[in-house]
């Protein structure tokens, strides 16, 4: 039978969500994931807070939106990194990682105009988007690519698989 039918062995995807909690791939964006954590917190408990006392109704308002989104899409961040971090240290199976409580979630669009927001939080706002995109990456490979990889064939593609291989096509 063709490709479509084959499958890679069950420990095959363990070994390379293992492998990558210990890429230096994973520590750079792990650390930065966790810098970025902390730098938000710092901004946001400090001159974030003057600066939010300086906006219009409407510009404060976004600003309390939008800062919302961006520790709610850090912390899912952060959970993914953490749970990727415990697979390396040995204290979580790679198969439980791939558990639905464990993945990263699809985030929300909403548009607020930037120029209505201080200038450090819109930086942050840009930086955790780009690292959760990432993150997200990452994810979909490691994890919803597993899936497609284990499932079996498509009925209809295996037949013609089956007709290729019986004619020589």
């Amino acid at each position: 039978m063709g490709e479509v039918g084959q499958q890679q062995p069950a420990g095959w995807r363990a070994e390379a969500i293992s492998g990558f909690a210990r890429s230096e791939l994973f520590e750079h964006t792990f650390q930065e994931g966790m810098d970025l954590v902390e730098e938000t917190a710092a901004y946001l408990d400090g001159p974030g807070r003057q600066d939010s006392k300086l906006l219009s109704r409407n510009a404060a308002l976004a600003y309390a939106s939008e800062s919302m989104r961006l520790t709610t899409r850090l912390m899912q961040v952060a959970s993914w990194l953490l749970v990727q971090r415990a697979v390396r240290e040995g204290d979580m199976a790679p198969q439980s990682a791939a558990g639905a409580g464990y993945r990263l979630g699809a985030e929300a669009e909403m548009a607020v105009a930037a120029e209505a927001l201080p200038a450090p939080l819109a930086a942050l706002l840009g930086r955790s988007e780009r690292l959760f995109e990432r993150v997200r990456h990452l994810d979909l490979r490691m994890y919803v690519e597993t899936a497609a990889d284990a499932a079996p064939p498509h009925p209809v593609l295996s037949q013609f698989e089956r007709l290729k291989d019986a004619f020589g096509g």
